[in-house]
């Protein structure tokens, strides 16, 4: 599993490309202020399904961390160990993540320094910002919670490489 968090995201509008009338194009306001605060999201790339996770928190506290960890344990049986892969962050080292990691058969695998590129979660974040984000203009926090779980959605569906083992089990070896 690769683990990474994605954010700050703000209720503001995002500038894109697009066909507008000539005559009265939609423009985005040139201002905003962030009274709705702030969110953050916390994704997983399981590897080995090309499944992508997600979990919008609030804050990014170790709290939050462990929580999505806890989330990401129930979908695998308590035999099979998880390699997570996450960056230095220091909340991901927090001494309670650390500890229930070790009691729930979870191994914390730490990129190096200044290296975050490493982890293959990082690939998938640019799609979401071009999909998700590129070109709205969301009305609150749960208008662009949906628009990213549905993404997700669509994207775990959509997988290349589901496409790629349906398409090996067509072909038919002699």
């Amino acid at each position: 599993m690769c683990v990474d968090e994605f954010g700050p995201l703000s209720i503001q509008p995002f500038s894109g490309c697009g066909w507008y009338p000539k005559s009265r194009p939609d423009r985005l306001p040139a201002t905003y202020r962030r009274t709705h605060g702030v969110r953050h999201l916390f994704a997983a790339l399981d590897l080995k399904a090309d499944k992508l996770y997600g979990h919008v928190s609030s804050s990014k506290k170790h709290q939050d961390i462990l929580r999505f960890l806890k989330e990401l344990r129930r979908r695998y049986h308590r035999s099979e160990r998880l390699y997570v892969v996450l960056d230095n962050f220091s909340p991901h080292k927090h001494r309670t993540v650390t500890e229930w990691a070790a009691e729930n058969n979870v191994e914390l695998v730490f990129t190096p320094t200044q290296a975050s590129w490493l982890n293959r979660i990082e690939c998938h974040f640019a799609p979401l910002r071009s999909f998700v984000l590129r070109g709205s203009h969301y009305p609150n926090h749960e208008a662009l919670a949906t628009a990213i779980r549905s993404y997700l959605r669509w994207r775990n569906k959509h997988s290349r490489h589901a496409r790629l083992l349906r398409e090996q089990k067509k072909i038919k070896v002699v």
